[in-house]
């Protein structure tokens, strides 16, 4: 079992939005960033954990957890010229962009940035470091487990 960070911007795909999907399943498109999506094609398995945080918005932070719900497959949107994720230099032949399915687990009163920003538990968070900009990190079982042990009831 591996824990995970995954960002997604509420605007396009909200932990609400998730929950509320027919088969509370999404797959994690347009990844557009290498080490992010080695982590999706090399690393990530089905039943694999992680937090859903909201970014890019007014309050970001922890918003829930979703499993990993299938393995890394091609990410259509890189094939679709009308897509904002459109790769021209990529084929269905040698793909360059991969996606995993996520599945909805559970909703998470927000855990703000702020918040874990501010626990010495989590400095070494990757998500937390200076200049990180990763859509998806690895969290350690300990950092899960401060997480969802000490954070997520309050």
């Amino acid at each position: 079992m591996r824990y995970w960070l995954m960002k997604s911007e509420p605007a396009d795909c909200s932990i609400d939005d998730l929950a509320a999907r027919p088969d509370q399943s999404v797959p994690w498109y347009g990844v557009r960033n290498y080490q992010a999506r080695n982590f999706m094609r090399d690393t990530m398995r089905p039943g694999d954990l992680a937090f859903f945080y909201h970014s890019s918005c007014a309050h970001p932070g922890i918003a829930g957890i979703a499993r990993i719900a299938s393995l890394a497959y091609p990410d259509a949107t890189q094939f679709d010229p009308a897509s904002p994720y459109h790769d021209p230099k990529s084929t269905p032949e040698s793909p360059r962009w991969f996606n995993v399915d996520v599945r909805f687990e559970r909703k998470l009163s927000l855990i703000p940035l702020a918040r874990l920003k501010s626990v010495p538990e989590l400095s070494g968070m990757r998500v937390l470091q200076p200049g990180n900009r990763l859509s998806i990190t690895p969290v350690t079982p300990e950092e899960w487990a401060f997480i969802t042990g000490r954070l997520a009831g309050q």
